[in-house]
């Protein structure tokens, strides 16, 4: 496997940056994702595939819901960033101080983004690092029109200590990853179906 092809190919893409949140018995979280896809051709069935890392708090918190809210969010929102991507729900309400409201799902939704989804999970495939959700976009709001923040803007725009935190962030997420990868294909036999 050649693994300079691989990387060297993801890098040519430039995700859109997405908050992801949700909420379940009394607790709520979010966190900054880019595995998120339209998951549907369908005008009326809109859905959404998101990948979410089973370590964050706000994986539990979907796993306990069956919901989350997505937020597109630009420039505008880079504080969410920070507030969302840097620091675990584990050890604080990251919603401390924002307006929140929540639509069908029950999911905290903020203003002030591009847009937001409410979304329900239908499905769910464990992959051993992370589990990727199906779910039915029961909601949605286009608040303001703008160009989506991308990761390839962040990285340019983040101050030198904050984008230091979040490639040591990434580094440690990598080795977590790497070793529920190689648990989860250890389990199946080592296959790689």
């Amino acid at each position: 496997m050649d693994t300079t092809a691989a990387a060297a190919l993801f890098a040519w893409l430039d995700r859109e940056i997405w908050l992801v949140t949700a909420q379940a018995g009394g607790r709520r979280g979010g966190l900054i994702a880019t595995l998120v896809a339209e998951a549907s051709i369908v005008p009326d069935l809109p859905r959404v595939a998101v990948g979410l890392a089973r370590q964050h708090h706000t994986w539990e918190l979907v796993e306990a819901s069956g919901a989350f809210g997505l937020h597109l969010i630009g420039e505008a929102n880079l504080d969410w960033v920070w507030r969302f991507g840097l620091v675990s729900g584990h050890d604080q309400d990251k919603f401390a101080g924002l307006e929140t409201a929540t639509a069908a799902t029950g999911s905290p939704l903020l203003a002030g983004c591009i847009g937001w989804l409410d979304c329900r999970v239908e499905a769910r495939l464990d992959t051993g690092d992370r589990t990727l959700y199906l779910a039915d976009v029961v909601q949605g709001v286009i608040a303001n029109y703008g160009p989506p923040l991308t990761l390839k803007r962040l990285l340019q725009i983040a101050p030198p200590d904050r984008l230091a935190e979040l490639k040591r962030q990434r580094f440690c997420d990598s080795h977590i990853d790497a070793e529920a990868i190689q648990a989860w294909r250890g389990g199946r036999g080592g296959s790689r179906r």
